[in-house]
């Protein structure tokens, strides 16, 4: 079959008119051509997301935004998902927006729900964000500067009470203080001066001294070690036998045998010995009182005086 001019004119054009036409869509971010859903997002805010946005499920691009719309009575914005897969997402899944990177765009992510109904072609997925890194760490950061602000605010404060505290009186006798102790540390370096010379001059002195030292803690330790040579064992064993012979000999006193203990326990020898005592010391007083009667020396040959016994005891009882 020949095909006329006309005829071959009439297809290319044909042809030209839907390839446009596909070529158009496709720039819009449609593709005719291809088994396609359309399902729709609802958000307060899309964090600057923009067409042609890769929408992802676990990191997969299934799709991508091809429409993003502003409600002017509601302030909502509307996105519309082209999804390029028949992975089926339930109702409930949710639409997250993300930041793949810091320096990257937005992106969507679906969470896909693990039960309910398939979601029909045109139908509506939940609106979810999740917070960049830029964004979280602002978050963060955003306490730590009230902080920051609260720090600076009394730092602030402080330097002002400080200012009116350091009045010209105040200051003087800071900057005199500061004197002083300038003064002070200078003696120190003085004293410290005066030391290291006298430790210089006594330093045979020292060594003298040290060297002693160490022969006295030579002899403690030979000491010790003799100490711990001596035959403590018999020595404490003849200690103890000795002790027990004090304890029979106390013991033998008690019960009034030997001479000590005859003596501690014969009333009568006690009697005897405190009369005789008695005895003595009268006639030591009356020695002391009458000597005549016991020595008598005459030169001329005089008579003796006759004995006259006292009268009265003068030592009382």
């Amino acid at each position: 079959m020949k095909l006329t001019r006309e005829l071959k004119t009439a297809i290319l054009v044909i042809a030209s008119i839907l390839l446009f036409i596909w070529g158009y869509s496709f720039l819009k971010g449609k593709d005719i051509l291809s088994k396609q859903r359309v399902l729709y997002v609802v958000y307060d805010n899309v964090e600057g997301l923009e067409k042609s946005a890769p929408v992802t499920i676990n990191g997969l691009t299934i799709g991508k935004v091809s429409a993003v719309t502003l409600d002017n009575e509601t302030a909502k914005i509307t996105v519309e998902l082209q999804i390029n897969t028949d992975f089926p997402i339930k109702e409930g899944s949710k639409a997250e927006i993300y930041a793949p990177s810091p320096i990257g765009g937005k992106q969507i992510a679906i969470i896909p729900a693990t039960s309910g109904n398939l979601v029909p072609d045109g139908g509506q997925l939940v609106p979810a964000t999740k917070l960049g890194l830029t964004e979280e760490i602002a978050r963060q950061i955003e306490p730590l500067k009230v902080k920051v602000l609260k720090l600076l605010d009394n730092t602030n404060a402080m330097m002002e009470n400080i200012n009116q505290v350091m009045d010209a009186s105040t200051k003087e006798n800071l900057r005199q203080s500061l004197a002083h102790l300038d003064a002070m540390l200078i003696e120190f370096q003085k004293a410290g001066a005066q030391t290291n010379a006298m430790l210089a001059e006594n330093q045979k002195n020292i060594k003298g001294t040290l060297t002693n030292a160490d022969k006295a803690s030579a002899n403690f330790v030979k000491i010790s070690e003799d100490l711990a040579k001596a035959n403590w064992t018999e020595t404490v064993a003849k200690l103890d036998e000795t002790l027990k012979n004090v304890n029979l000999l106390l013991q033998q006193m008690e019960a009034g045998k030997g001479t000590m203990g005859k003596l501690m326990k014969d009333e009568q020898l006690y009697a005897n010995f405190t009369k005789t005592s008695k005895e003595l010391e009268l006639l030591l007083q009356d020695l002391r009182l009458n000597p005549t009667r016991y020595v008598n020396v005459s030169l001329f040959g005089k008579k003796n005086k006759p004995y006259v016994a006292p009268v009265a005891d003068t030592i009382k009882k």
